[in-house]
């Protein structure tokens, strides 16, 4: 059995056991590959068994796309890194779903881009820093439902469907807890006060999926637990 098989069942089976002490079902929790640096063969070798895959830049994930093999099993591409706006015509078109929307300029330049294809309902997920640490991206909390009132009002072309966070790079599980947890109680102030459902919770990635499935992530983004160290 290849490493890579290997990691992904182990994963699999601590996101049910995490799910089975929160009482949910492991049905509810999606595994994302997250591929940066990770050769394609690698992906290849991965997709069967992902429920997504996850890349931080627009111009790696165009070059891998390009050179999937047709007919190769794949599965959803989601954009998890920072989207600047000299690449939204190029995430548009590479990606499936962008995660890290965090600014109101950046949603209408999305909008724009979108509307112009005749595009819409694409979705995405608001990026917030629950950490607040200044070198990660991410709306304050507080200014989240701000955030989401203006891509409601002002970019029609995107379907906002959930919202994601890194946490803190830690072993402290308080910390992860008040993390995830603070992320879980912020979503539902954002439906009560926008009517939207927000299903998605993309938080917990290798090091801390487990506290954050028990604390109702729906979707854990891992790289280094299945794939190894990256390939700088």
């Amino acid at each position: 059995m290849s490493d890579i098989k290997s990691n992904i069942e182990k994963i699999k089976g601590k996101i049910a056991e995490a799910a089975r002490r929160a009482g949910r079902g492991a049905d509810e929790v999606r595994l994302m590959g997250v591929t940066k640096f990770h050769p394609l063969e690698m992906m290849l070798e991965a997709a069967p068994m992902l429920d997504l895959i996850g890349e931080n830049r627009v111009q790696e994930a165009s070059e891998k796309r390009a050179a999937w093999p047709a007919g190769t099993p794949s599965c959803p591409w989601h954009l998890i890194g920072h989207l600047q706006k000299n690449k939204i015509r190029r995430a548009l078109e590479n990606f499936d779903l962008v995660e890290s929307v965090d600014a109101l300029d950046t949603a209408r330049a999305m909008d724009r881009v979108l509307s112009e294809g005749g595009r819409d309902a694409f979705p995405v997920y608001i990026e917030v820093n629950m950490s607040r640490e200044p070198a990660k991206s991410g709306v304050a909390p507080e200014d989240a439902e701000r955030l989401l009132e203006g891509v409601m009002a002002s970019a029609p072309a995107l379907s906002v469907e959930g919202l994601m966070t890194v946490a803190a790079d830690t072993d402290d599980e308080a910390v992860l807890r008040a993390t995830f947890g603070g992320l879980r109680e912020l979503r539902e102030r954002l439906r009560a006060a926008s009517g939207l459902p927000l299903p998605e919770l993309s938080m917990g990635m290798s090091g801390d999926f487990a506290v954050a499935v028990e604390e109702g992530s729906t979707i854990v983004r891992v790289g280094s637990a299945i794939f190894g160290p990256r390939n700088y």
